[in-house]
């Protein structure tokens, strides 16, 4: 019984046509079998691409991140000996932390945007 060894006809081409992606499969006996494993071929490609476009998504939409490190804060607050708070991007200087603590950051809004439209950020 060995007359359908070398007679394998059963390659099956599938195309994506949104996409143009071409998989084909001619790995087991019937076309019926290659079809199932092309079909799971093409929607592990799509999947990847789908994934692939939404981690581009989310890394559009984080922007730049700065690591959280020593050094690297916006603003420093020292409540004794002396009281202070200092954005370190614009040296703006507030000497009552209390107002600072309290939510005025009127002073330190106004400095940024200076700084932005000046172009020095």
């Amino acid at each position: 019984g060995g007359q359908h060894v070398n007679k394998t006809e059963s390659a099956i081409r599938i195309t994506h046509l949104p996409t143009g992606i071409v998989v084909a499969c001619q790995n087991e006996r019937s076309q019926h079998q290659n079809r199932e494993v092309a079909m799971t071929m093409l929607k592990s490609k799509l999947l990847e691409i789908k994934e692939r476009e939404r981690v581009e998504r989310i890394e559009d939409i984080k922007g730049d991140q700065k690591d959280i490190a020593w050094g690297s804060q916006i603003r420093s607050y020292v409540f004794m000996p002396y009281t202070m708070a200092k954005d370190h991007r614009t040296d703006h200087e507030e000497g009552n932390i209390n107002a600072v603590m309290d939510g005025d950051i009127d002073g330190f809004i106004n400095a940024y945007l200076k700084q932005k439209s000046s172009g020095q950020a």
